[in-house]
């Protein structure tokens, strides 16, 4: 099979297209290198990519459709995988506009290309962000998702309503993956477990957001691509998806395994919680257990003591 992943040398695109490509699979990678975090992570996430016979990385921005529109002229596609996208709850109140343009207009360009081109496959990253301030919990995919708290789940609860009515009008096969705070090796170093690891082991301070007892539904990443590779053997009709660890940890015990895995002490700077934070998010993931086949297997002390192992290597520490 011959895939488009967007996003490819992101931190879940890279590890998805290294799956793929041990799969057999030939792939096209897109991706931008925007300055959202140095995109010297990303270029280290595709080098070793780069020698295999299977992999072409384009660098491109999904807003450009006549690059996208020149993209699928050359290449045939057997499925779309879109991770491209502007990421981040508090970001996005910042830059509102922006995180539209990219994650609704550039989500709608890449479906309207599937559908001139005939691919029957689309799968579509989407984030546990779109429930919100959910008081029940687990979060079911049937819990109304009508009261996004950032223009970043806004636009993402956006992607999956435009993806609905292309497989509505046209009959694309979609899946849109609701992926709960992704981390492992090679996480963006904006992300909670990195830059408290980041923190941790320069002797810093680590910002903790109201009390600690915030809780977090933390997957690793071999768990999402697991996930994200049966939902793309299992495409058909139109599905939304829950992937994620099924467990939480609070903010303050996450913190706590982090200092322990360094053998440091963690420092604490209080700050109050910030606008776009919720005070838990937890998946319930049986739909994706029943018609995926999904088994996460990574609990959150292996996951942060496999994440440290990486950020040591990464980093030369003893």
């Amino acid at each position: 099979m011959n895939y488009l992943v967007t996003g490819g040398a992101g931190f879940i695109g890279s590890h998805l297209c290294e799956r793929l490509l041990a799969q057999g699979h030939t792939l096209v990678a897109v991706d931008n290198f925007n300055d959202y975090y140095d995109p010297r992570f990303k270029r280290r996430n595709v080098e070793p990519l780069l020698q295999s016979r299977g992999f072409t990385l384009i660098e491109a921005d999904i807003l450009d459709l006549e690059r996208l529109q020149q993209i699928f002229s050359k290449h045939s596609f057997d499925a779309v995988i879109h991770l491209a996208a502007r990421a981040g709850v508090r970001p996005s109140i910042a830059k509102p506009l922006l995180y539209e343009q990219v994650n609704v207009l550039g989500t709608m360009q890449l479906l309207e290309l599937a559908r001139q081109h005939e691919i029957p496959k689309f799968i579509f990253g989407s984030t546990s962000s779109v429930y919100g301030d959910n008081r029940k919990v687990p979060f079911s995919e049937d819990d109304a998702v009508d009261n996004p708290i950032s223009p970043y789940a806004a636009t993402k609860k956006a992607g999956e309503l435009i993806a609905y009515t292309y497989h509505r009008l046209h009959g694309l096969k979609v899946s849109c993956l609701r992926f709960f705070t992704v981390y492992g090796p090679r996480q963006r170093p904006d992300m909670a477990i990195h830059k408290f690891t980041q923190l941790i082991a320069a002797g810093q301070k680590v910002p903790m957001f109201g009390d600690g007892t915030t809780k977090r539904d933390y997957t690793f990443i071999t768990d999402i691509i697991d996930g994200v590779c049966l939902a793309l053997a299992h495409c058909s009709s139109y599905h939304i998806y829950n992937l994620g660890e099924s467990r939480t940890i609070e903010l303050r015990s996450l913190i706590d395994l982090i200092a322990k895995n360094l053998d440091m002490e963690a420092r604490i700077e209080r700050l109050p919680l910030q606008p776009g934070d919720v005070p838990i998010t937890y998946a319930d993931v049986t739909r994706a257990q029943r018609e995926l086949g999904y088994q996460p297997s990574t609990n959150i002390e292996q996951g942060v003591r496999l994440f440290v192992e990486w950020f040591k290597e990464a980093h030369r520490l003893k």
